[in-house]
């Protein structure tokens, strides 16, 4: 008689994380990388090929593909597996990276810029459903934390090391070097083993892509996606404005990405030293204090005279992103059933793409080159991530895991236990 046997222990889970799971921050870290280290030389490029107008088609594609994908990746990464899903994202990111050099019209490469946007409407998908298979409830805020970091180290390095190729070397080499990443991160899926349980799998079938309403979104997690959706709006009107806002105050030069640096930098800190606040305090009540920092920061933005108080906004707003991204993870998770994990995922990724593109568009419009204008850019945000606050007010304050998987979770395999 196989007796099922509880995947986590209190015992395990006060052991460090396994090797399956380093192995997948490893990978994700390469992902990350691998596309963001093309953003610095792309504008340019587009407009040496004589597409210099089309610069906002650059990241516009690219989401418009992400976004689409969503629905597909979620379905497939609870039919097919976690693994083959993420293998695609990945394989997309090296196949378009290998292309670009022989891109050469801008039709060409606006196209290639819409095709590679599959990469992460796919990866990071099946990423996040892995590591929810192989974490337990207890460390869940903590894990997504951790990942978030690895995630958030390749998007810093990016853009640097991509520039230092590009300087160094030659854009065919960045362009190479950008798939060699995406190729790393490949061969390290390769190490893991598939954690969708073996009685829900299916091979792949092109009815497969064939989606009903109810596969694009899933219901269970509409909470922690209007909240998303909300708080990751003014993220894409701070990308917008944030260049401009920064050369009005006279940062220039060296000096020119300095909001990136304070930002980034206050995020990733919070992400590793507060990664548990979740698990130990609940999602609700993280995610309240979470959206209040942010809605200091963007305040601090609004007002900001001068580059000291311009800094701190951005630090205050870094802070309040890295507890509240993780959390929401976390939250998604608790509340999505495990054989509907990929598609609670997805759900969260597309009102992440619609936050984040609603605020980029906005942004542009409520600005429009006008400086006088910046404030009323932040407080737009601001009034979005006050309606987040009114709406987590409304919310019952439960713990990490009082609205956890009704079902119990899928057996991993030995070798992805925490």
């Amino acid at each position: 008689m196989n007796i099922p046997k509880a995947p986590f222990s209190p015992a395990t889970t006060r052991q460090t994380y396994s090797l399956g799971f380093w192995l997948m921050c490893w990978s994700s870290f390469l992902f990350f990388l691998s596309f963001n280290l093309l953003l610095p030389e792309l504008p340019e490029h587009l407009t040496r090929l004589g597409g210099g107008e089309y610069k906002g088609y650059i990241i516009a594609l690219f989401t418009l593909t992400a976004a689409f994908s969503r629905p597909f990746s979620g379905k497939l990464a609870d039919t097919v597996g976690r693994i083959p899903v993420m293998v695609f994202g990945s394989l997309v990111c090296f196949v378009c990276g290998f292309f670009y050099p022989w891109a050469l019209t801008v039709t060409s490469f606006l196209t290639l810029r819409l095709l590679h946007g599959f990469s992460t409407g796919f990866k990071p998908t099946g990423t996040a459903a892995f590591i929810a298979d192989i974490v337990p409830m207890e460390r869940r805020g903590e894990a997504m934390g951790l990942l978030g970091v690895t995630g958030a180290l390749g998007m810093a390095f990016g853009p640097a090391f991509g520039s230092w190729l590009a300087q160094h070397f030659s854009l065919n080499t960045m362009f190479y070097c950008s798939s060699g990443m995406a190729l790393l991160s490949l061969v390290v899926q390769g190490t893991l083993t598939e954690t969708l349980p073996r009685a829900q799998r299916r091979r792949f079938s092109w009815s497969l892509l064939k989606l009903s309403w109810h596969e694009v979104l899933e219901p269970r997690v509409l909470a922690p996606a209007l909240v998303t959706l909300l708080c990751l709006f003014p993220f894409g009107a701070v990308l917008t404005v944030i260049p401009d806002q920064s050369r009005l105050l006279g940062l220039a030069g060296p000096t020119k990405g300095l909001f990136y640096v304070c930002y980034t930098g206050a995020s990733l800190s919070v992400r590793l030293l507060s990664g548990r606040a979740s698990d130990i305090h609940g999602r609700i009540p993280v995610l309240r204090v979470s959206a209040a920092i942010l809605a200091l920061g963007l305040g601090l933005l609004v007002w900001s005279p001068s580059v000291p108080w311009f800094l701190v906004g951005a630090v205050v707003f870094g802070i309040g992103t890295g507890l509240n991204s993780p959390t929401l993870y976390a939250w998604t998770i608790d509340l999505s059933h495990p054989e509907y994990r990929g598609r609670a995922v997805a759900t969260m990724y597309i009102a992440l793409e619609i936050g984040i593109g609603l605020g980029a568009l906005l942004a542009g419009w409520i600005f429009a080159n006008q400086p006088a204008r910046l404030p009323y850019v932040h407080g737009v945000s601001l009034l979005c991530v006050l309606l987040a606050i009114a709406y987590l007010l409304t919310l019952t304050a439960t713990g990490p895991v009082a609205a956890a998987d009704s079902a119990p979770a899928p057996e991993p395999s030995p070798e992805e236990v925490v």
